[in-house]
């Protein structure tokens, strides 16, 4: 099924829930359902480029919608978690990030913010001729021939290229953007990482909080490259 009702749509989503029955379903792929934003929800509900899915879905077949640099032209694209979307009638792009309330929202960036993005490695396989495949969490690849990264670490990325422009490592003294549990949507300097020797996750220690390895994505040294959506109390 391409659609889902609104009222058990996910909550990261910042959609109206009672005004009409459906809404639209994200494609597999890249997110999954629960972390992206359909592509027609992104151009309808978040900037209001269209007043309806019909006007929504004319716009993105005209492939005026660019995400990391590339035309889409699937109404269900999910867009997910530091994804770059441009308008390019407008020339503006947006980031996706998420809030304090776990709502994915759209920042304005500017055209230079707009070239790259950043992506966490989430696992790595050794390939054929002893390189190595970072495996990053929007379902993109990238094979190095020097295996210097680890699970956990963070990439900014040129799009739609996908050259390496800078590491990010999941180390202390790194800032950090969580994405999960209680403190969802905080930057905190990364003080310890745990390893624990068990099925339990690994646990990483922030300045003032603690959390699971999973829901720490680095964003930078000594500054955070991303800048965090403001909470709107009716948003």
């Amino acid at each position: 099924m391409s659609h889902l009702k609104r009222l058990p749509a996910p909550r990261s989503w910042q959609i109206e829930r009672k005004v009409v029955k459906w809404a639209v379903k994200p494609s597999p792929g890249t997110h999954g359902t629960e972390e992206a934003i359909p592509l027609l929800n992104v151009i309808r509900d978040y900037l209001s480029l269209a007043d309806n899915a019909r006007e929504a879905k004319k716009l993105i077949s005209g492939r005026e919608i660019l995400v990391d640099g590339k035309a889409r032209s699937d109404y269900r694209f999910p867009c997910g978690l530091m994804d770059v979307v441009t308008i390019v009638p407008t020339n503006e792009s947006y980031r996706v990030l998420i809030d304090s309330r776990g709502i994915l929202r759209l920042v304005k960036i500017d055209e230079e913010a707009a070239k790259w993005k950043l992506c966490r490695i989430e696992n790595k396989t050794t390939i054929r001729g002893g390189k190595t495949q970072l495996n990053l969490h929007d379902g993109r690849n990238i094979i190095v021939n020097e295996d210097k990264y680890r699970t956990g670490d963070a990439l900014k990325i040129s799009i739609p290229k996908q050259e390496i422009i800078e590491h990010i490592p999941l180390q202390p003294g790194y800032l950090s953007l969580i994405t999960g549990g209680s403190h969802t949507g905080k930057i905190g300097k990364i003080k310890k990482v745990i390893v624990t020797k068990s099925p339990l996750p690994n646990i990483v220690e922030m300045d003032d909080f603690s959390t699971i390895k999973d829901y720490v994505f680095p964003v930078g040294k000594d500054e955070p490259l991303i800048n965090l959506p403001q909470v709107s109390i009716y948003g």
